[in-house]
């Protein structure tokens, strides 16, 4: 016999090449399937690719009619499985609002300390509006301006040295009316 008197021979696909081949036919209409359910494609490749591998076990025991019916029903109880999954994780870890408030660490000083710093605050301005005039500029020019020694000096037109006694004054006037209300505007009622 010849080379093209040869019995043809037919070779039979195992079932395994089958899988295969509808694995690879399913695949992209599943990911679509699934990505319509969980709104993200991420999520979507991976339930198709625990599908496609929860239905290998089933590959030789099902008909290959069967297998795609089979394949949507184990995608839908993974992606739901997934779902009360997450809905459970979720769950333990809400904080309810109302829980623990009491608990959290305010960046508010303590109501004693701010009706404390809004009496020294008070006593400071009345202080200062106790100044002398000329004096009460020279020190506001200093310690709100932020203007130095010798710019008090070209601005009022008076030298350094007339600078540093007015500032020396306020100090002195300041320090002595504050030490002395001091205790008295702390004190409780």
């Amino acid at each position: 016999m010849g080379l093209d008197k040869q019995p043809l021979l037919v070779v039979t696909t195992p079932r395994s090449d089958v899988f295969d081949r509808f694995v690879l036919e399913q695949r992209p209409a599943l990911v679509s399937f699934l990505r319509r359910l969980t709104g993200c494609e991420a999520d979507a490749e991976d339930i198709a690719q625990e599908s496609f591998l929860s239905l290998v076990r089933y590959r030789d025991s099902e008909a290959e009619t069967a297998w795609k019916p089979l394949l949507y029903r184990i995608a839908l109880n993974a992606h739901n499985d997934r779902r009360r999954y997450g809905a459970a994780r979720a769950a333990v870890a809400h904080v309810s609002l109302h829980e623990g408030v009491m608990d959290l660490p305010s960046g508010e000083a303590p109501h004693d300390q701010r009706v404390a710093d809004q009496q020294e605050l008070a006593l400071v301005r009345q202080a200062i509006l106790g100044l002398p005039d000329r004096c009460r500029q020279i020190y506001l020019l200093n310690r709100i301006e932020g203007m130095s020694y010798s710019e008090i000096a070209r601005h009022c037109a008076i030298s350094v040295k007339a600078v540093e006694k007015q500032i020396t004054k306020a100090l002195g006037v300041l320090r002595e009316k504050i030490g002395k209300a001091k205790p008295l505007a702390l004190e409780p009622k």
